[in-house]
C-alpha cells in the first residue's frame, strides 16, 4: 500500500476483542492536517461522534483513535468522558493538542468502554508508528467484516504528485445517510478548507450514499479525511482542473470502499450494481434506484440465482417515482428481461439466470420516459445474514 507523507500510522490489540486480534488504531500526522467530516443521520449518536464531530468542524486534525468490539454508545455521561479521556491520553502521548484528536469507535452498543484495558494500550501505540502500516488499522476496525478495506489514488500527474490513501469497515448496518461504516482518509495534498468539505460531501453522496446491505443505520458512523499538504502542491481550490481531479480521485478511492463494503456484506454471495435510466427527473431515478436495492423479495431472488424480474418491476411500481409501465425495460447485465412493460420469454430468463450465478452483475432498468440516471449497489440477503446477526453479541 503507498505510503503519504507526513502520516504514520500503529495497530495493536488492547483485549477488547475476545480473540485477541487486533482491535485499536491510531493515525497520525505530523503536523496539523486540515480536516473535514461526515457523520451519522442516527439521531441515536455515540459518544466518539459528540466528541469529535465538533472537533472536526474546528477545521483542523492531527490524530485519530479508533477500536473495534465496542460503540460507546448509549454509555451516557460516562461514555462521553471515557471517549473524552481516550482522546487526552493520545495527546499527551503524542504532545500535541487534545482537540486535534478525533475518537472513533464501532461495535455493540450499550457497554461501557474497558477503560484499564485501553489505558494501558494507548500509551504503546506512538512506539509502533509506521509510514508503511496502514493495513494493521484497516484490520484493526473490522467488527463482521471478512476482510479489511484499503484504496489509494495518485494525483498531480505532470505537476506536484500527492496521494490519497482510505481505509473503511463495513459489513452489516448497511445504508444511506449513513451506515454501520468508519472510513479514514489521508492525503499529502494541500487543498483549501472550504473545498476539502465540499469534495468531501460530493464524494460521500456518489460513494457511501449509494449502498446498502440491510437498511439499517447506525450509532457511530464516520467519514474523515484529513489533508496535511506535506506534498507541497499549490493550493487545490474549486472550479480548477487540478481541483476537479482531486475531487475524482477522492471520489475513486470512497466508490472502491463503498463497493469493498457490499461486496463484504454479511453473508453476501453477489455485488449487484443497479443502473436506472430514462427517468423523469433525478428525484424519481434515485426513487426507483434505492426501492429496487432495498427489497428483500428482490434480494433474496438474487441469492437464489432466479431471474424473477417481477420482484424488480413491482419495485419500480410501488416506488413512488412516475413511471409507464408500457415503457420499462430491464436487463440483466445486457440480457433484456422486460421491453415494453413484457417478459421477452423463458429463453431470455435461461440467459439471465447464467448472469447471476455470477458474483458481480447489473441489473438495467430503463423508465423511458426522460433523460436522468441514478445508481445504487446492494448485495444479496441470504440464511448467513440471520445467522451472524442472530448471535452477533455471543
Amino acid at each position: 500500500m503507498t505510503t503519504v507523507k507526513g502520516f504514520t500510522f500503529a495497530a495493536r490489540s488492547a483485549g477488547i476483542r475476545k480473540s485477541g486480534r487486533l482491535d485499536l488504531g491510531l493515525i497520525f500526522s505530523a503536523t496539523p492536517a486540515r480536516c473535514a467530516g461526515v457523520f451519522t443521520t442516527n439521531k441515536v449518536q455515540a459518544a466518539p461522534i459528540l466528541v469529535s464531530a465538533p472537533r472536526v468542524a474546528a477545521g483542523l486534525c492531527q490524530a485519530v483513535l479508533v477500536n473495534s468490539g465496542n460503540a460507546n454508545a448509549c454509555t451516557g455521561e460516562t461514555g462521553l468522558r471515557d471517549a473524552e479521556r481516550c482522546g487526552r491520553l493520545v495527546a499527551e502521548q503524542l504532545g500535541i493538542d487534545e482537540q486535534l484528536v478525533a475518537v472513533a469507535s464501532t461495535g455493540v452498543i450499550g457497554q461501557p468502554l474497558p477503560m484499564p484495558l485501553l489505558e494501558k494500550a494507548i500509551p504503546d501505540l506512538p512506539d509502533g508508528l509506521s509510514a508503511d502500516t496502514v493495513s494493521d488499522v484497516a484490520t484493526a476496525i473490522m467488527t463482521t467484516d471478512s476482510f479489511s478495506k484499503l484504496s489509494s489514488r495518485q494525483g498531480g500527474e505532470g505537476q506536484v504528485p500527492y496521494t490519497v490513501l482510505g481505509v473503511a469497515k463495513g459489513a452489516g448496518m448497511i445504508h444511506p445517510n449513513m451506515a454501520t461504516m468508519l472510513a479514514f482518509v489521508v492525503t499529502d495534498a494541500c487543498v483549501e478548507p472550504d473545498f476539502l468539505r465540499q469534495a468531501l460531501r460530493q464524494a460521500v453522496a456518489g460513494s457511501f450514499n449509494i449502498i446498502t446491505v440491510d437498511r439499517d443505520t447506525s450509532t457511530n458512523d464516520m467519514v474523515l479525511i484529513m489533508a496535511n499538504g506535506e506534498a507541497r502542491n499549490p493550493e487545490l481550490v474549486s472550479d480548477t482542473a487540478a481541483g476537479q481531479e482531486f475531487a475524482t480521485l477522492l471520489r475513486e478511492v470512497l466508490l472502491d470502499l463503498a463497493k469493498m463494503i457490499v461486496r463484504d456484506g454479511e453473508g453476501a454471495t453477489k455485488l449487484v450494481h443497479v443502473q436506472v435510466s430514462g427517468a423523469a427527473d433525478a428525484d424519481d431515478a434515485r426513487q426507483v434506484a434505492y426501492s429496487v436495492a432495498t427489497s428483500n423479495l428482490v434480494k433474496t431472488a438474487f441469492f437464489g440465482e432466479d431471474a424473477n424480474w417481477g420482484r424488480i418491476i413491482a419495485a419500480v411500481g410501488y416506488s413512488g417515482a412516475r413511471v409507464d409501465p408500457a415503457c420499462i425495460d430491464i436487463c440483466f447485465d445486457d440480457v433484456p428481461v422486460v421491453q415494453g412493460g413484457l417478459g421477452t420469454g423463458p429463453e431470455r430468463e435461461a440467459e439471465a439466470t447464467t448472469v447471476l450465478k455470477q458474483a458481480e452483475f447489473a441489473v438495467k432498468i430503463n423508465l423511458g420516459i426522460g433523460e436522468a440516471k441514478a445508481e445504487y449497489y446492494t448485495s444479496d440477503l441470504t440464511y448467513e445474514y440471520i445467522k451472524i446477526n442472530a448471535d452477533y453479541r455471543t
